[in-house]
């Protein structure tokens, strides 16, 4: 038996570096009757079979995982944002770094395309916000020292809406991955996937890298009971003021007295985050566990 990590999968072939190799693999029948499914980023222990094909006999506990992208043990999340075509709703951005708190996994805010639009207001929002963030252009290779090192040893998951260049950021990381690129739509303002499945790419030393379809992908699975219940904690910039409300349960939204709301407006938190907060409470507050 040995040990591997899982780098794709497709039409139920898990394909697992080993380190001395890349082994064409199926998952155990009881793997199906249990419930488990294996996941990009998995570490897993496999059966050498021959030809270049094994078998996966277990899966070691998860840090975390996603159900869309089905990745596992993520230690950050790479959100690449734009404000030239197409121009990424902050909602978006504190929609999805919500989810990744849930998940502790760290948030690293990339701006690209900077060399078209600077995306002064974003880098405002988020510089006065607990995300890191970045300006990079991978077209000019602007910022891409600073993102080299911000992934350095960690596996890092990159997602953001389509055509904001998160296959092109791969590309000038790591020419030798050659990945497709598509072009973005003028009229609509939005690009075309160009990402179909979920991959892991291996960019140095301990340094893994999952490309992932956009936004819509990280989407609604992932807003539940859980996230309902922990929201205001999801918010690290509200993390100084929890407790602090005059009435007990105090939802952050609306209510005299809360301590949030009077950090929003001394500007101790960017009333955009705050917006973004409220627009997630309505979404998740009719959730219940039927």
């Amino acid at each position: 038996m040995i040990r591997g990590r899982i780098l794709k999968a497709v039409s139920g072939f898990y394909y697992v570096d080993t380190g001395d190799d890349i082994l064409q693999c199926r998952a155990r029948g009881r793997f199906r009757r249990e419930g488990l499914h294996p996941l990009v980023g998995d570490q897993v222990s496999v059966l050498p079979l021959g030809g270049g094909e094994g078998m996966i006999d277990a899966v070691e506990p998860r840090r975390n995982q996603f159900s869309r992208p089905a990745v596992a043990n993520v230690d950050q999340l790479v959100m690449i944002a734009s404000a030239a075509l197409p121009v990424t709703d902050p909602y978006l951005i504190d929609r999805i770094s919500a989810i990744a708190a849930l998940k502790d996994c760290a948030v690293l805010l990339v701006l690209n395309k900077c060399d078209l639009d600077p995306a002064q207001e974003l880098y405002e929002i988020y510089s006065a916000s607990a995300i890191s963030v970045l300006r990079v252009s991978a077209a000019t290779g602007e910022g891409l020292d600073a993102l080299r090192r911000s992934i350095a040893g960690k596996l890092s998951v990159f997602t953001g809406n389509s055509g904001v260049g998160k296959s092109s950021i791969l590309n000038a990381l790591s020419p030798e991955l050659s990945l497709p690129v598509g072009e973005v739509s003028r009229p609509l303002g939005r690009g075309r996937h160009t990402t179909r499945h979920v991959e892991l790419y291996a960019l140095g030393a301990d340094t893994f890298v999952i490309d992932t379809p956009g936004f819509s992908s990280l989407d609604s699975d992932e807003l539940d009971l859980e996230l309902k219940a922990r929201l205001p904690e999801t918010f690290p910039e509200f993390a100084p003021y929890l407790g602090e409300c005059r009435f007990v349960g105090c939802t952050h939204v609306k209510e005299k007295g809360c301590a949030v709301l009077e950090a929003v407006r001394a500007g101790m938190i960017p009333v955009s985050r705050h917006r973004s907060y409220v627009q997630l409470y309505t979404e998740l507050k009719d959730i219940t566990a039927w």
